[in-house]
């Protein structure tokens, strides 16, 4: 076992080592100009691999890069890039480069691709399309961005519900167009009303002469065209559905919804939240520095004006301190372990109420176990701050003051880390977006509050 995992552990700094070789090779070839050494060392990569690398080189490398290999850069590639650099890339290529590689795209990828370019460049793709490509992507851009409208791709495989698997079959060799990748026959009435779908699986295993109807699958449903993106996602991975179908205001059959599409909103969603629980919004690797800092300026100044609370606090206990210089060694102590514990409790709320596993219904209990769990926690290290307390400074009633400072910021912390996104969802602010700085002002100014105000008490 262990030389398996010896050899595998090689195999993988192999893999590494190469892909670093392949990098400096790729960077090589286009600083002497080399365009075929390029073509033959990018040709092979994945279209996701070669956007990555676009994303990890300097601006000047990408620019030149771009330059040489010309006619290279595919539709794939621009999909895959991150959004904040796509519009230079676009603005890079050639015309001519551009149109045909917007031309091999579903007409769901070249709205994603282009929805946050500028009007101009926007225009240029959108003139590169055939007319009826081109109708299908101004469609989509009409309904409202981040909805299922914008999400879905127009070409339907659809049958009308008196079909038989036989007909269906049939039907599907002979069209001449059929999109790239489907999962459903959609059934629709004769006012294209969607009534259920049959998977290919099913199709292909089920006797010619079986009516469609007879076949359909259990999980279907419709989505709206103005249903928000999360929403739709949410639908995907709650009802394990590998396509949907979008309807109209009056539910007449317009487009489907796959589950590629879907799971990259639940990632970015994810994602999303994570970022802003950092406070540090929509960014990436590849974005200049002064916009990072522009970016992150506005939190920093909120946790600035936090940080200026905690000190007013701290400021009205400045006798007690000059007095007891323990104070001042053991406080940020407090203070650190509320702000750890209510991290905590703030991830896993913030997630669940992206996921909806914590609602109204079961709110109350969530926040009774994060209280429990704030207790038993605070209870075990306020014994061993105890003991710590009195060993390193000899006072035996220092060790009480800070035990029952970390029970009660703990509690606190594990509440507050609860309730702070529960109520900013119910005032409908993204609970992702502005809980972390209020959670880390309640623990703060209660940790400093109880374990200054209990010293005052108990040790003067």
């Amino acid at each position: 076992m262990a030389e398996q995992e010896t050899a595998v552990d090689t195999a993988e700094e192999d893999d590494t080592e190469l892909d670093r070789h392949r990098g400096d090779a790729i960077l090589e070839a286009v600083e002497i100009a080399d365009r075929d050494a390029l073509t033959a060392l990018l040709e092979p990569l994945h279209a996701a691999d070669i956007a990555d690398f676009l994303e990890q080189i300097s601006a000047g490398e990408r620019r030149r890069l771009i330059t040489l290999w010309g006619d290279g850069i595919d539709g794939e590639i621009l999909s895959e890039l991150d959004e904040n650099l796509r519009e230079e890339v676009i603005a890079t290529l050639d015309p001519s480069v551009l149109a045909e590689a917007v031309r091999e795209l579903e007409s769901d990828d070249v709205v994603d691709l282009i929805e946050d370019l500028d009007q101009p460049q926007r225009f240029a793709i959108l003139e590169a399309l055939e007319k009826a490509d081109r109708v299908a992507v101004e469609q989509s851009l009409s309904f409202p961005e981040e909805s299922a409208g914008r999400l879905m791709q127009p070409n339907v495989v659809r049958a009308p519900e008196h079909w038989t698997v036989g007909d269906a079959i049939d039907y599907l060799r002979a069209a001449r167009e059929l999109p790239d990748q489907f999962y459903h026959i959609i059934l629709v009435d004769p006012r294209m009303h969607p009534t259920g779908y049959v998977t290919l699986g099913k199709l292909l295993g089920t006797a010619r002469r079986t009516r469609l109807l007879e076949i359909t699958e259990e999980s279907f449903r419709t989505i709206s065209v103005t249903t928000p993106e999360e929403e739709v996602a949410y639908m995907f991975n709650q009802y394990h559905l590998i396509s949907a179908p979008v309807v109209d205001d009056e539910d007449r059959l317009v487009g489907v919804i796959t589950i590629d599409d879907a799971m990259l909103v639940l990632d970015a969603e994810a994602g999303e939240d994570m970022m802003l629980l950092a406070g540090v919004g929509d960014e990436s690797v590849s974005d200049r520095t002064l916009k990072i800092a522009r970016q992150r300026f506005p939190w920093l100044m909120v946790n600035l004006m936090t940080a200026i609370l905690a000190s007013l606090v701290i400021a009205q206990f400045e006798a007690a301190i000059t007095q007891i210089v323990a104070l001042a060694v053991l406080m940020p102590i407090v203070a650190s372990m509320g702000g750890n514990a209510g991290t905590q409790s703030l991830t896993v709320a913030v997630r669940a109420l992206a996921t909806r596993d914590l609602t109204g219904s079961n709110a109350l209990r969530v926040v009774r176990r994060e209280a429990t769990a704030g207790l038993l926690n605070g209870a075990a290290f306020a014994g061993i701050m105890a003991v710590v307390g009195i060993v390193w400074f000899g006072l035996p009633m220092l060790g009480v003051v800070i035990a029952a400072a970390m029970v009660l910021n703990l509690v606190v912390a594990a509440l507050a880390g609860v309730l702070i996104p529960l109520g900013l969802e119910k005032i409908g602010v993204d609970p992702a977006l502005a809980s972390g700085a209020f959670v880390t002002t309640v623990t703060d100014v209660t940790g400093f509050f109880a374990f200054l105000g209990l010293a005052v008490m108990l040790l003067l």
